[in-house]
């Protein structure tokens, strides 16, 4: 069974009403970086951070996957399908996706202030569960803090994404702007004979686009368009 990695980005997300961070009217707009995801400005103001992550996990309440997500999942029928995702949310989870890997952390889980990728202490929260307070406490007596990979931190599983990168037959890459790094560079780790397809109804610079397929569509149609060409290709 042949082997597909996905990378996406914002743009996955965005078609079920995520609200994406570098476009326009994004996040970033609303909010400082250096206010709400660096290490620092939990530090300054837990508070703050902790209610900007209560936000973010209750807009998950309102969103549902698009059908780019249920698309991928379906291909786990006639493929060996991994994602590896730089966004926070569930929302391949809830598609379907049996194989995800979050490289930015899962907004629907909260660790500890001091060792935050100690798995002993990483905790999945229910629904009823998505507003955490100061004084919420892990388990080593620490405030829990989001299991988010913020501005400044290392990215714990970028190794693992490597791997899945240079095992590929096909590789994907969804609505990413390419300008994030390290999960940009995952593209470098892909074996030159493999293709890769890009589905983004902009154009994504990169510095060999003779390598990419550009599906120039959003998540949905772009998937959509994604299977009909792996369909065409292995006739």
């Amino acid at each position: 069974m042949e082997k597909i990695v996905v990378l996406t980005g914002a743009g996955m997300s965005a078609e079920s009403g995520i609200q994406t961070f570098r476009d326009a009217g994004g996040l970033w707009e609303k909010y400082r970086v250096e206010d709400v995801a660096t290490p620092e400005a939990y530090a300054r103001n837990p508070r703050l951070v902790t209610e900007f992550y209560n936000c973010r996990r209750k807009q998950l309440l309102d969103v549902q996957p698009c059908r780019g997500h249920e698309l991928l999942a379906e291909l786990e029928g006639e493929y060996d399908v991994h994602i590896v995702t730089q966004n926070v949310d569930n929302l391949h989870e809830r598609a379907g996706s049996r194989n995800v890997l979050h490289l930015h952390g899962e907004l629907t889980k909260v660790t500890s202030s001091r060792e935050p990728n100690n798995p002993h202490y990483i905790k999945q929260l229910n629904e009823d569960e998505y507003e955490v307070e100061i004084g919420d406490l892990a388990a080593d007596g620490t405030q829990l803090r989001p299991f988010i990979v913020w501005f400044g931190e290392s990215v714990p599983m970028i190794e693992d994404a490597i791997r899945l990168a240079q095992d590929a037959d096909v590789f994907v890459v969804i609505g990413t702007s390419l300008n994030v790094y390290p999960a940009a560079g995952l593209l470098n780790y892909v074996p030159r004979h493999i293709p890769i397809y890009l589905i983004d109804p902009n154009e994504v610079m990169w510095h060999d686009p003779s390598r990419l397929v550009h599906i120039n569509k959003g998540a949905s149609e772009g998937v959509a368009e994604l299977i009909r060409l792996l369909k065409k290709r292995n006739l």
